[in-house]
């Protein structure tokens, strides 16, 4: 899009490093215009030192821990990381006159019942109050399913594992979840971006769920080898925090078409007024300060819709299906 100047602002210098380098051997011309800015989103003065600095016009706010069952162990670091750090930035966007900013969701945000989503879902009412809040700047929130190939996805991940010769390891035999190509899911934010209506939460079109046996099975046979004899398949069982099928959308909500192709809008109830999410965001704030992991847990789940506790609460019952010993499938 020849931006006049692009701005990588991430925590982990290296990220940003390798970011910038591939973008200037791809883009000879973008040498010059790119500039590196390390800082962490939960760290509100230098998010607001790096916005009084560059002035961006333009923002995507990717910045999150997604890791699923990970952060079923770490709520205060979700919460400060995906929360308070997605005010920082929508603050910062409205008290600096950004033009625009999209936030990047999750369909683990549709239902959440576990922590990853539950600070997803907050981070998508904080840009519907941001809305409200800074009106002469448009806030977009995109919620989509995985991306191949992106970090942290499971194709490079069962690569890995039939190149080491197997086992390749499968969660449970029936989870599926919803993909996407790197592609069709940046062309599909930034149109989010540039046609987008602020307060808006928008909805990728991402086709079908896909099970996750069958990719594993289809990657192994175009590596030229055979499910079962020459790489074995294991089932590790249901990791915490996870679904067996994603939703991409709650019993609350509701899907509606837009005029742009591969793009709807969530429509969904009002949770809070403005000033209720931001009195949320302090009671959150202190809890991840003050508390531990399980005092915030209960901080965070009490802004919950109803039957995202329930949820909760249902799978921190439920035992594993497939239980604690690997099975082979040949």
């Amino acid at each position: 899009m020849n931006p006049a100047t692009l701005i990588l602002l991430g925590h982990g210098e290296n990220s940003i490093h390798n970011i910038a380098q591939s973008l200037s051997c791809s883009f000879d011309t973008m040498k010059d215009r790119i500039h590196y800015a390390i800082a962490s989103t939960a760290n509100e003065n230098r998010i607001e030192q790096m916005f009084r600095n560059y002035r961006p016009e333009v923002v995507f706010h990717t910045a999150a821990h997604k890791h699923v069952p990970i952060m079923e162990s770490n709520e205060q670091e979700a919460v400060i990381n995906n929360v308070i750090g997605t005010y920082n930035v929508a603050k910062a966007c409205g008290e600096h006159s950004a033009e625009r900013v999209v936030l990047i969701s999750t369909d683990k945000a549709a239902d959440p019942c576990c922590v990853m989503g539950a600070t997803k879902w907050l981070c998508e009412e904080i840009f519907r109050s941001a809305a409200s809040l800074w009106p002469n700047t448009s806030y977009m929130a995109v919620r989509f399913g995985n991306v191949l190939g992106s970090r942290g996805s499971v194709v490079p991940i069962f690569h890995e594992q039939i190149m080491r010769g197997g086992p390749v390891l499968v969660t449970h035999p029936e989870m599926t979840r919803y993909f996407m190509t790197i592609p069709e899911a940046v062309r599909l934010v930034l149109e989010a971006g540039a046609v987008g209506n602020s307060g808006e939460l928008y909805l990728l079109d991402i086709g079908r769920p896909i099970r996750i046996l069958d990719m594993a099975v289809d990657m192994i046979r175009i590596c030229g080898l055979q499910p079962g004899r020459d790489i074995k398949i294991e089932f590790s069982g249901v990791r915490p925090g996870e679904k067996i099928h994603e939703n991409l959308i709650s019993d609350v909500e509701t899907i509606e078409k837009t005029a742009w192709e591969g793009l709807s809008i969530v429509k969904r109830p009002d949770r809070f007024t403005p000033n209720e999410l931001m009195n949320a965001i302090i009671t959150l704030k202190n809890a991840a300060a003050n508390g531990g992991d399980a005092h915030v847990r209960r901080v965070l789940y009490s802004f919950m819709p109803p039957q995202c506790v329930v949820n909760h609460e249902d799978r921190s019952k439920m035992r594993n299906p497939i239980g604690q010993n690997r099975v082979s499938r040949a």
